[in-house]
Parts: structure tokens; sequence; C-alpha cells
């Protein structure tokens, strides 16, 4: 069982989170394009950790690769008090949301690089839109072969996964009826939503080949999936979720992210399974995630029936009891219920909106949030 324990040498499931943040004008509440002017101080600071995004009002940062979720919330906490203390030294804030409330993607500055410039021209306004906020989980893997089986069975959780993330009801000063409209704004981009699956790494690597090839893609990144083996880091990475606003919640996915997948690991070295379901079946329950959030119900294929998504969140977590205490998460796995019973950052940002009828009032919130337990580091 020493592939399973965090503290072994040959622990594969390694955790690495990647987080984009908003950077807010606190006078206006309105997104700031700013990166270029806090990348040079960040990347003194936090060097790789920090990154550009394609628009200059979002703030890209990862965490290093970390054994248990205790060193992935100490490298969360650091990020975010390190962010908000750049941002800090020119009059800015951050804020953590899939969207913001009312800022609009045509009064953005595009970041001044040919990568982006070549993606811009590619994707014209799906690019320019794409004024959206994730969060990104990568966790190790054994081996390539793992990673195409496992991304197999996984893909059944990943609309309860954004369910428990959403963070995105409003568009450009809309109310927008869902609760992740920066599902509905990334679909627009191609080889999106929920993976097929395949029999092996080979197959899967020849589909990769055929479309470099054909040059429908120039490399593996331009595979934007809910999830993908990453082509560089070795990782099965989920990219299904909405910006996790409060850091608690952030560590909350991550940890059940990593469970997941060694309770699957460990079902196939004992010779059981969790059944495949094909992607068109799973895609119903994103859709149902993205509209409703938590306060939906997503269909049980193996029942045939529907379930409300707050009793599936309890299943969740009683289905990977085995293993937290394993992986020392136990205790941020089962803060997912707290996300159930009291909401998603969606359902806070609605009712903000309710009580005040002011977004800007929603933006002020989702700063206070984004850095409860954070301090702001002095940089």
């Amino acid at each position: 069982m020493a592939i399973y324990n965090p503290m072994d040498a040959d622990f594969a499931f390694t955790l690495g989170i990647e987080e984009e943040y908003q950077v807010i004008d606190p006078e206006t509440r309105e997104l700031r394009s700013y990166i270029t002017q806090i990348l040079e101080d960040g990347q003194r600071i936090l060097r790789e950790q920090i990154k550009p995004e394609m628009h200059q009002s979002i703030i890209e940062v990862g965490t290093r690769p970390c054994r248990t979720i205790s060193e992935a919330r100490a490298e969360i906490i650091h990020l975010r008090g390190a962010i908000a203390g750049l941002a800090a030294r020119q009059n800015l804030k951050i804020a953590a949301a899939g969207t913001h409330p009312f800022s609009s993607w045509m009064q953005q500055e595009i970041t001044p690089f040919e990568r982006y410039k070549g993606v811009v021209e590619e994707m014209q306004d799906a690019a320019l839109q794409l004024l959206i906020f994730g969060m990104h989980c990568h966790v190790g893997m054994p081996n390539n072969e793992v990673a195409i089986e496992l991304m197999s069975v996984a893909r059944y959780i990943l609309p309860h996964l954004l369910a428990l993330s959403t963070s995105s009801p409003f568009w450009m000063g809309r109310k927008t009826g869902f609760k992740s409209y920066r599902s509905v704004i990334f679909s627009g981009f191609p080889r999106t939503g929920i993976p097929p699956s395949f029999v092996s790494a080979t197959e899967f690597e020849r589909y990769i080949n055929l479309l470099i090839n054909t040059g429908c893609i120039d490399n593996g990144k331009k595979i934007w999936w809910d999830m993908r083996p990453h082509p560089v880091f070795g990782t099965l990475e989920y990219r299904v979720c909405d910006i996790a606003t409060r850091a608690d919640e952030c560590l909350a996915l991550a940890a059940i992210m990593q469970a997941f997948l060694v309770k699957f690991y460990i079902m196939f070295e004992e010779n059981t399974t969790f059944r495949t379901y094909r992607r068109a079946l799973v895609m119903e329950n994103k859709w149902r995630a993205q509209r409703y959030g938590l306060d939906g119900k997503l269909i049980d294929f193996g029942k045939r029936k529907e379930v409300e998504t707050k009793a599936l969140v309890h299943e969740m977590v009683a289905f990977v009891d085995d293993v937290v205490d394993m992986l020392g998460s136990r205790k941020d796995v089962e803060y997912l219920i707290t996300i159930a019973d009291n909401g998603s950052s969606a359902d806070r940002q609605l009712r903000v909106y309710e009580e005040t009828n002011d977004l800007k009032a929603v933006v002020d919130n989702l700063i206070a949030e984004t850095m409860e337990g954070v301090e702001v580091m002095q940089v």
C-alpha cells in the first residue's frame, strides 16, 4: 500500500493547484488590466509560480507539487497573500470568482505576448470573450496508461465538482440564470467539455498526433477538456471548476479530486471497478450543474433517476471515506458537506445581490471572502 501513502518516496498521486484571480480596482470595483505591471515584481518573489493570462486583468498562480492537502493549503494561503500584496502596491485588490459581476470583456486589454495574439487571431471574439476564471487541479499519475484509465471513470464526477465550485452567476451586469456562466462562455472554444473515453494511452496519443498532423492544434495543451492528461507534467488535470472564492473551498475540492483518483486506482488494483458512462450522459449532468448548481438534481445513471445534488455530495464524501485518513485529508473533504449545506459562492453572490440590489456590493463580498484566512503579504 506504499504507493498510496503520501509520506512514501514512491507516492504517485501528488497535488498541484492553479488559480486565476481577478485584478480589481477598489474604487470602481471593475476589472483592471494591470498584469504586466504586477508581473515583474511577482516573478521576482514567486518565480515560475505566477503567470500572465490572455487578459491583463487575470493573474494565474500555481502551487508547487504537494504530497498532502496540508502542503497544498500552505501554498494556496501563501500565493493568495503574495498576490494580494503585489496588487496592494498598485492600490488594487484581488477576487476569486468564475466571472466578474459586471465588467465587460470588450473593455479589457490583451497581454502583448505572441501566443495570445495567435489565439485571438484563430478564435476571434470567442477568445476575446474568454474573461473567465478557473481552478485547475493536477493529480500525479503512476504512468500514462493509468491516467487514461482513470480519466474514463472519473469523468462521471466532473458535474458534481462543478456544482460545488459554481461562482459565476453574473455576466456583464446581468443575472444569467446560471450558477456557472463561465462554463457557458468556455463552451465556445473547441475541444472543451467532458472528455471522450479512450481504450489506451496509445489510442489517445494517436488522436493527439492526428490533430497535430492535420493542423487542428500545434501541441497537446490545446486540448481544453474538463479533464485531460497533461502533455508535460505527467498528471491528470481537472479543469471543470470555477475558481473557488474561499481558500477552504478550493482545498476541499482539491482534496476530493485526489481522493477520488486514489480510490479508483485501488479499486482497479483489487479487480473491482466503477462503471464507465457514455460522454453524452455525463454531459446531461454537466448541463444541470452549470444551470442549477447545488440547488438542482443530477441523474444517478446507475439507479436511472434524479437525485438532489446536495444528497449526492454526501454520497461522494462517503465513497472516499476509506482513503481520506491515509491521505490526511478527512477534514478538507468533509468541508464539502458544509458547502452543500450552506451553498456555493454563486449562491452567496446571488443572496448579496438580492439583499442590496448592488453588484458593487457583490464584488466587495468576493474580495473579502477571497482573503478569508489569508494575510496580505508585505512585498
